[in-house]
């Protein structure tokens, strides 16, 4: 049986993908630092400003395409019941594993995400799961874990049951519409900017049902539009693009990158502490991320 060659300008096509999703990861590296800056404000009310921020810039970025441009929002329901429950779902059961179980616990259960996509990716047609990229995508998740940890245990309690299975609802919902969006891959990422508005909305109704509006002050504002702007607004459109054209395994190990990102950019700014976990996690992490991509970059080589 003779092997066909890959296609060396598909594979050109599919390591840009993979870089431009892979900028979602640094975006996301700096939720830590303004979310802190926005401390103080209602999590649905933060979640309903910077999807709103997001919304607004997409509907000013179309407006300067012409009226043709959107319509990259008529779509079928079916691309809309995923963007939407994908971004407002992952948020919704976030917000409730973190009222309802302790934050380590819930945010490491919830970033079982990025090693979930690298198994689901296997149901992907034209897909293969090599050995190395759960490799990768499980030292991450051990980076991640020292982390969120800081180098102590877990001890799972049954009184936080509802916050733990909220916690693994997150990933799952994240993992899944990560995956599920290489089936539409012909929608156009502008499209996003839809379902932003749509999620603003959803999170206005949650705050409006469920919390006291807080009014931002001076700080808070920047940190509202940062998020808008970056990890709440651009890193979803890139990894819109990535997820549908990119390297799904790849990008599923580079995930674990955003927490160590986080990590260091708080340090940098006086709001963490180096220690030996941090830099234990940031080898296993990178490692992870190198091995996970191993064909990829070998391909590459070759290719140039």
């Amino acid at each position: 049986m003779t092997s066909v060659a890959p296609d060396p300008a598909l594979a050109a096509r599919r390591f840009k993908a993979t870089a431009i999703g892979g900028i979602a990861v640094l975006l996301w590296a700096l939720l830590a630092l303004f979310t802190t800056g926005a401390a103080g404000i209602p999590p649905f009310q933060l979640l309903a400003m910077t999807f709103a921020v997001a919304f607004a810039v997409s509907l000013a970025v179309l407006a300067t395409r012409g009226r043709r441009a959107f319509a990259a929002w008529r779509q079928r329901p079916a691309v809309w019941a995923l963007g939407v429950g994908g971004l407002f779902g992952y948020h919704f059961f976030y917000f409730v594993a973190l009222g309802n179980a302790p934050a380590v616990d819930a945010s490491l259960i919830a970033y079982l995400w990025p090693l979930l996509i690298v198994v689901f990716s296997a149901l992907l047609p034209g897909e293969r799961l090599r050995w190395f990229h759960l490799a990768g995508a499980a030292m991450g998740l051990i980076g991640a874990g020292l982390l969120v940890t800081k180098g102590g245990s877990l001890a799972f309690d049954a009184r936080y049951s509802l916050g733990y299975l909220a916690a693994v609802a997150c990933a799952l919902t994240w993992s899944s519409y990560s995956v599920t969006n290489r089936r539409f891959g012909a929608v156009p990422t502008e499209v996003v900017g839809g379902f932003c508005g749509a999620v603003a909305l959803l999170a206005l109704l949650c705050h409006l049902a469920l919390e006291t509006t807080v009014t931002p002050q001076g700080l808070q504002w920047l940190a509202v539009l940062g998020l808008g702007l970056g990890p709440v607004g651009a890193a979803f459109f890139v990894w819109d693009y990535g997820t549908k054209h990119g390297n799904i395994q790849v990008l599923g190990a580079l995930a674990y990158a955003a927490p160590l990102l986080s990590t260091l950019i708080l340090i940098g700014f006086g709001q963490a502490e180096a220690t030996w976990q941090v830099g234990l996690a940031c080898l296993l992490i990178v490692f992870g991320a190198v091995l996970a991509s191993k064909e990829m970059l070998l391909r590459r080589r070759r290719a140039g």
